[in-house]
């Protein structure tokens, strides 16, 4: 095993074994799998708002969950499982000593990122729960207290990354800052989501934002995580059981923040060219599909019409002749009497 670096307050070597291994939320699949659900919830939305609007432009309104045609609460049971998941991850799996406490019952330095992240995913599991429940009862509020839900969820989530114990100054700082103006756009639209259920382009907004913050917590996972990717005169470094990209100098961290700066704009310009594209192709499917439809009505319209209309010109026809037999009938007795 050949070690990547070494740590100058454990002197310990960081071998690549052990580098696979780590699964918590400070390592790549830490970052990549609940990046990857946050993408899918997003692009979930954003699929379901496009055809919600295109079908129905005029009566357009925004719904918080989006329920599928098998089981009514997929996306919820899903937000619920990987906000369980994560948490279980946090805090038993991912310790040494499969749970977060010191022996004498307090929480160590090195795990407060965990019981920081575990508080995320179950802020997340509370809104999941809780809008389950309102659709079950269904209240008149349930839309706006399901969107509160929702924005005090990504409100813990930028409250804790902002105050993440995390290093701020080092390059995954950095990825933290530019994620949490995507988590603020999240905020924002959907506390203007409460009092705009009519509004399109703020669910649009929403759910590219959400979208967009799985995609930057998989590149996040990806780039500080993955050796080959680590920026010019970078490395990695274990600092209180968890692995941190240092650089060797003033020079060399700028350097890779600017990398990174760069690198969000380029996944920004991506992502808005990808939910353009999708936003025409479903406008053209079901714009086409909602006008053939309206066309099939209007001529089965014309057609009961034109029905109509010779069945008026038959029963006129029709009583036209039984006046003129009523007529000749009471001509004929005329002339008998």
């Amino acid at each position: 095993l050949v070690p990547l670096s070494l740590s100058p307050r454990t002197k310990q070597p960081i071998r690549i074994k052990e580098f696979v291994k780590r699964k918590n939320m400070g390592t790549l699949v830490g970052h990549v799998a609940p990046g990857f659900g946050f993408f899918v919830i997003g692009l979930w939305h954003l699929l379901n708002h496009i055809k919600l609007h295109a079908i129905n432009p005029n009566s357009y309104k925004s719904l918080p969950w989006f329920p599928t045609s098998r089981l009514k609460y997929t996306e919820l049971f899903l937000i619920m499982a990987g906000s369980s998941m994560s948490v279980a991850m946090e805090l038993f799996i991912g310790p040494n000593r499969h749970q977060p406490f010191d022996p004498d019952g307090t929480i160590p330095s090195y795990h407060l990122r965990n019981f920081e992240h575990s508080n995320i995913s179950m802020t997340f599991f509370v809104y999941a729960a809780f809008a389950l429940i309102l659709d079950r009862v269904g209240p008149k509020a349930q839309h706006g207290l399901t969107q509160l839900l929702g924005a005090l969820a990504f409100s813990q989530q930028l409250l804790l990354f902002h105050l993440h114990s995390t290093d701020h100054m080092g390059v995954e700082g950095q990825y933290h800052w530019l994620l949490q103006l995507v988590i603020f756009v999240s905020l924002l639209t959907t506390l203007m989501g409460i009092g705009n259920p009519k509004s399109f382009l703020i669910s649009f907004v929403r759910s590219l934002s959400i979208s967009f913050q799985g995609v930057w917590l998989m590149v996040m996972g990806v780039m500080l995580w993955t050796p080959e990717f680590i920026p010019k005169d970078c490395y990695m470094n274990l600092e209180d059981g968890h692995q941190v990209v240092r650089c060797r100098g003033a020079e060399s961290l700028e350097r890779a923040k600017s990398l990174v700066n760069i690198e969000f704009s380029w996944y920004l310009i991506g992502v808005t060219i990808f939910a353009m594209l999708l936003y025409l192709a479903l406008i053209k499917f079901y714009g086409e599909k909602d006008e053939y439809e309206s066309l099939a009505k209007f001529e089965d319209h014309e057609e009961e019409t034109d029905e109509d209309v010779e069945a008026q010109k038959k029963s006129k026809v029709n009583e036209s002749k039984s006046f003129i037999y009523l007529g000749k009938g009471s001509a004929s007795m005329d002339m008998e009497r």
